[in-house]
């Protein structure tokens, strides 16, 4: 549509569609990755938690389109849930169907007002995230 005018990269993986009007790899090492989320202002990304605290930990507020079950993009629903339980945190801005992530990257500077990017706040919401984790993970194994 000629909406965005900035610099496009994405990480595509194993798909078998190749994009036409941006830059992309299939995979890329950290490195990598590291260098294009510091520089990148509006980053799209999967609701995995790793992917999703490489944002936040340098303050960005990720655009995150959890993988579905429902479309047989995973084999549970928990990117879902953990993305809404991060968005109801304003920590992330969630999309839930892809109909919405045009307008959403069109609105993001509004979208990212109401969310937290003080990296301070990320460290310890990250901090907060890993021993609420490592408790959960004590009472399973007991």
């Amino acid at each position: 549509e000629g909406n965005i005018n900035d610099q496009v990269f994405a990480q595509i993986g194993y798909t078998k569609y190749r994009p036409k009007n941006f830059e992309y790899k299939e995979l890329i090492g950290y490195d990598e990755m590291d260098y294009l989320i510091k520089k990148g202002n509006v980053i799209i990304t999967h609701g995995g938690p790793g992917s999703i605290f490489h944002s936040l930990q340098y303050g960005k507020v990720p655009i995150v389109v959890p993988r579905n079950p429902e479309f047989d993009e995973h084999v549970d629903e928990h990117q879902v849930l953990f993305t809404k339980r991060l968005e109801e945190n304003k920590r992330v801005v969630g999309i839930y169907d892809i109909k919405d992530l045009g307008d959403c990257i069109k609105r993001y500077n509004e979208l990212v007002k109401e969310c937290s990017t003080n990296e301070s706040n990320s460290e310890n919401f990250i901090e907060k995230f890993d021993l609420l984790i490592k408790e959960k993970l004590n009472c399973r194994s007991k």
